[in-house]
């Protein structure tokens, strides 16, 4: 609390608002009562002259303050202390020349009483005490019933319970010519805050695009609401309700948005909207005549509106609700982007790009900035003089370094050295990967002749078609079995990739030497992290790379790192000659498939009964010495390169013969 000659100010008071104690910083003095919205950062006040009563309650948890004005309104604020009951009854006198009063409450807890109407407000009276009161600007409807009358009030979104409604019941009276149902909500409706769209209205604009509630509405600007007219929707926002209004190019600068703030905001449903989108082309000019005398425009608005006025239609629509609102337009300032506009896109409330934390604690989150407005936003808050959290982090290693762009095409050393260590892995494997080795459709491979053992072509299915019993299936199956894979695809395949074989790793096998780069890294990184407390891992490897690209003596590092390599490479020869003829041999070895030796089955011999009788598989054939003789022995198989050539033969010779 700030105590002065003329100027009492409370940082943490409360004002009732809605049936919901909201914080703000109230201000009195001589010049009347002013007090903000700690949240919004609306601001409201009326003079010294209009406070009629002034007194002192007793509240829920502590004191309030109960003014009531010449027009009627009432306003109550609270967070106050007991000892602050003198200090303020001194000021009050002195300074407004009113005498501060207690207000006694009556706490029976009864349900019937007598109700009273004061100006906006509505007091229920137990024992000629008041039990409650009501301000009338809370209410929102009125309706009447037989002998009861029930009122309908204003929700507050950010309040966790509402008092939705209140119905008393009156009884009937004796004079007549009288209904007091009837006059009861008169006088209730009299004060309301009820918005009914009497008398003409001062400016209407058409089928303007809003973007906030989305849609296409005709807006009508009345003298004491605006009214929003669309197809489905129909809104009406009092005039007191409007915060700010900001007035901002489009990024194509051919566009122009007037945004209205909104507190409370309108509802459509359960959706808020807290803020009013309007959209207007540049090129849309239009002209507007109030139908208000000079007087009236003097005496309402007291100048700052005008009869005509004519121009784009953004500016015309800006300069209605500034004479009514009597708000100030936000415009954009000297700031300019990096596109060359005074405005930055990205999205609010999304993943943590920049946070603006403002005095009341609330945090405003931006993301999806583009990397090329970092350095013009963060000379324009320097400018402003506001403190940055992290700046220390920004400005290592120089200023804004993690702004600038050239950094981002830089390579990192030590990603780079991963990525070559990866590639070299990768090529290790090759070497002794399974698929590799397995390549049955080349000609010479030992799996392709292994394979090629049951595999014919078209004719050979058809005559093993002509064999009987279980020897043509069990071929068939063979066959199918053993068909060769196709050669693989550079293509991704669809499937998914069978896990290769973890590596086995030998202790006695070398270790790679390390660059140039990362021995000098060793040496430095202790120093980096002294230089830069609290800088992470990642951080290290940008700092380093940045002083690494920057020394301009390599030649001692490259030297050692020359050294550890020849070493490196005399070590690898020795363990090569150890383990017998490489590193990658017993890899192979272990891996791959072993081959089994083929031997003649019986079901493959000639049978001498059955359809299939004088058939001979291609293991067997006849002895071309003696052709009467039965007896067939198998011999080595025969690679396909060698049947096409018999084949090949075989057609030469029959064509002579003919």
């Amino acid at each position: 609390m700030k105590d002065e000659t003329s100027v009492l100010e409370y940082s943490d008071a409360t004002i009732e608002s809605r049936g919901a104690l909201v914080p703000v910083r109230l201000k009195l003095s001589d010049q009347g009562i002013t007090f903000r919205n700690v949240k919004t950062g609306k601001v409201e006040s009326f003079a010294g002259g209009d406070i009629e009563v002034v007194n002192w309650q007793r509240l829920a948890g502590g004191y309030g303050l109960r003014i009531f004005t010449e027009n009627g309104n009432l306003y109550r604020f609270g967070g106050f202390k007991e000892s602050e009951q003198s200090k303020l009854e001194k000021f009050i006198k002195t300074t407004y020349g009113k005498v501060m009063t207690d207000k006694e409450f009556s706490v029976k807890g009864w349900n019937f009483g007598a109700a009273k109407f004061e100006g906006a407000a509505l007091s229920f009276d137990v024992s000629s005490i008041p039990a409650f009161e009501i301000p009338l600007n809370h209410v929102s409807g009125c309706t009447t019933g037989k002998n009861e009358v029930t009122l309908e009030f204003h929700q507050h979104d950010d309040a966790s319970i509402n008092l939705v409604e209140m119905r008393f019941h009156i009884p009937s009276s004796e004079l007549a010519g009288e209904d007091p149902v009837e006059s009861f909500q008169q006088r209730v409706m009299a004060k309301a805050s009820v918005i009914t769209a009497t008398g003409d209205a001062l400016a209407i604009f058409r089928e303007v695009q809003c973007l906030t509630p989305r849609g296409r509405y005709d807006i009508k600007v009345y003298p004491s609401f605006i009214q929003l007219h669309g197809k489905t929707f129909d809104f009406k926002i009092p005039i007191q309700t409007v915060l700010r209004l900001f007035l901002l190019p489009h990024m194509d600068q051919r566009q122009h948005f007037f945004v209205v703030s909104l507190d409370p905001p309108i509802k459509q449903g359960q959706t808020r909207y807290p803020y009013l989108i309007l959209l207007f082309a540049n090129d849309d000019d239009d002209q507007i005549e109030l139908p208000l005398t000079e007087e009236e425009l003097q005496e309402k608005y007291e100048g700052r509106l005008e009869k005509e006025i004519s121009g784009p239609q953004f500016e015309i629509i800006s300069k209605i609700f500034k004479g009514m609102c009597n708000r100030k337009i936000v415009t954009p300032g000297n700031f300019m982007g990096h596109s060359g506009t005074p405005a930055i896109s990205c999205s609010y409330k999304d993943y943590i790009h920049s946070q603006v934390e403002i005095k009341n604690g609330v945090v405003h989150t931006f993301s999806s900035i583009e990397k090329g407005e970092y350095n013009r936003l963060f000379d324009y808050v320097n400018q402003k003089k506001l403190r940055i959290k992290n700046r220390g982090k920004m400005e290592m290693g120089g200023k804004n370094d993690d702004f600038d762009d050239s950094d981002a095409d830089e390579p990192d050393p030590y990603m780079r050295r991963v990525r070559e260590e990866a590639q070299e892995r990768d090529d290790g494997d090759e070497e002794s990967s399974d698929d590799e080795d397995f390549a049955p459709g080349e000609e010479g491979s030992d799996v392709a002749e292994e394979y090629d053992s049951y595999a014919g072509d078209s004719s050979d299915s058809d005559e093993s078609d002509a064999g009987s019993g279980s020897d043509a299936g069990d071929r068939k199956k063979k066959e199918k079995k053993k068909e060769p894979k196709k050669a693989k695809s550079k293509t991704v395949s669809e499937k998914p990739r069978k896990r290769r074989q973890k590596k086995e790793k030998d202790e006695n096998k070398p270790k790679r030497p390390q660059s140039a780069y990362f021995l000098w890294l060793n040496e430095h990184r202790d120093q980096i992290k002294e230089e830069n407390p609290g800088i992470t891992i990642t951080e290290i490897s940008k700092v380093a790379g940045k002083k690494w690209k920057e020394l301009e003596d390599k030649k001692e590092w490259e030297e050692k790192a020359a050294e550890a390599k020849a070493e490196y490479e005399k070590a690898m020869k020795e363990y090569k000659i150890s383990s017998g003829g490489g590193a990658s041999s017993p890899v192979k070895a272990k891996n791959k498939p072993p081959k089994t030796k083929k031997q003649p089955k019986e079901s493959l011999s000639p049978r001498k009964d059955g359809s299939g009788k004088g058939f001979k598989s291609k293991e067997y054939i006849e002895d071309s010495g003696d052709d009467s003789s039965s007896d067939d022995r198998p011999l080595k198989k025969k690679s396909k390169k060698e049947e096409s050539e018999e084949e090949d033969d075989e057609s030469v010779s029959g064509s002579g013969s003919e």
